[in-house]
């Protein structure tokens, strides 16, 4: 049986904490930033935990959350 590969581009998407939760980075961030509020800048800035639904199904692709 071969073995099961690690979806490249999830790689940089993705991060699991110490304690097996998974993070995302916030959607919104990337251009058009110049008419948002600093307050809406800066409350995009931090990582964000994904919800229990999504992280069953990032495990397929995600061969370390096993």
């Amino acid at each position: 049986m071969p073995k099961m590969k690690t979806h490249s581009s999830l790689k940089g998407r993705f991060k699991i904490t110490g304690t097996g939760k998974v993070t995302r980075y916030s959607s919104h961030r990337n251009h058009l930033l110049s008419h948002k509020s600093k307050r809406a800048k800066r409350n995009l800035k931090a990582d964000h935990l994904m919800a229990s639904g999504d992280v069953k199904r990032l495990a397929q692709g995600l061969k370390q959350l096993k």
